[in-house]
């Protein structure tokens, strides 16, 4: 699900909820992005890096929950 900047600014402002995944899921992002630039990874890295990408997949989903909640208090 694509989010438009005007909402995902607004649904940021107003959900608390929302804003503390936004700000995980960046900092996760910025952590894969990390292992992903190693040339090996340890056993516990991949396995790190496997749980990261699992979390991260959580927290998107209930971001697109809570921003199709406040789509629809538009309406």
């Amino acid at each position: 699900m694509e989010i438009n900047q005007d909402l995902l600014e607004k649904v940021k402002t107003s959900n608390n909820e929302f804003r503390k995944l936004y700000d995980e899921h960046l900092t996760l992002k910025s952590r894969v992005e990390e292992l992903n630039k190693m040339k090996f990874l340890t056993p516990e890295q991949e396995i790190e890096k496997k749980t990261i990408q699992k979390k991260k997949l959580q927290q998107k989903d209930r971001m697109n929950e809570i921003v199709g909640e406040y789509e629809a208090s538009l309406h």
